[in-house]
């Protein structure tokens, strides 16, 4: 797949890339996207979560009644579930929600996803994206000179640039990643996947 490279004004430009058919081309495998989005997001929870069970509770521990002849149920605790301010019964615990996922799995869901945008036309090749200071106003600018003010739009850049991410960190819906940090679920979550011309090569050389 041939596309031409677009610069920060939003003009073509006389360059052209070709996009890998291995990698932008393939029949996408939706099962493999699922599966790396789902332990993407399950690798965010902290799994934190506690509540505090019947011998955690701090209460007295003195028999409430007698055991026979009230006409109600023997009660032997304070710390029951069944009293208010008793331990709670299969309450939450502290887990870790990730999982494994091959790595061969985790490199198709990439492809998968970027062969979608790539399908509908989504995939932008940007030239020249670069500011010598962070400048918020400047890379507005640029979005809106290529008609993404108003989408969710993912910016694959080939190396670490701290004026390129610190101007992007204020726009809504913007979001700043290197070749080597993408992921499947910024490539779902994004309207538009705009990469620098550099940046292609990068992630061929991952991705395959």
């Amino acid at each position: 797949m041939d596309l031409k490279v677009v610069d920060t004004n939003g003009k073509e430009t006389s360059k052209k890339v070709t996009l890998a058919d291995s990698i932008y081309g393939i029949e996408p495998n939706d099962h493999a996207i699922y599966l790396d989005v789902k332990q993407y997001l399950a690798a965010q929870r902290q799994g934190t979560h506690k509540s505090k069970e019947k011998a955690e509770v701090s209460a007295s521990t003195r028999k409430i009644k007698k055991q026979k002849g009230t006409g109600t149920a023997r009660a032997g605790s304070l710390k029951s579930p069944v009293f208010r301010g008793g331990g709670r019964a299969f309450g939450p615990r502290p887990r870790n929600y990730d999982f494994k996922l091959n790595t061969k799995v985790k490199r198709l869901a990439r492809k998968s996803a970027l062969s979608h945008k790539a399908k509908d036309g989504n995939i932008i090749v940007m030239s020249g994206l670069d500011f010598s200071e962070p400048k918020t106003k400047e890379f507005m600018s640029v979005m809106n000179n290529n008609n993404l003010a108003f989408d969710k739009v993912l910016i694959i850049l080939p190396e670490d640039n701290k004026n390129v991410y610190l101007s992007s960190r204020n726009i809504q819906g913007a979001n700043v990643v290197t070749a080597d940090s993408l992921n499947t679920y910024d490539i779902v979550n994004a309207n538009k996947v705009v990469i620098t011309d550099a940046a292609i090569e990068k992630i061929e050389n991952i991705l395959n």
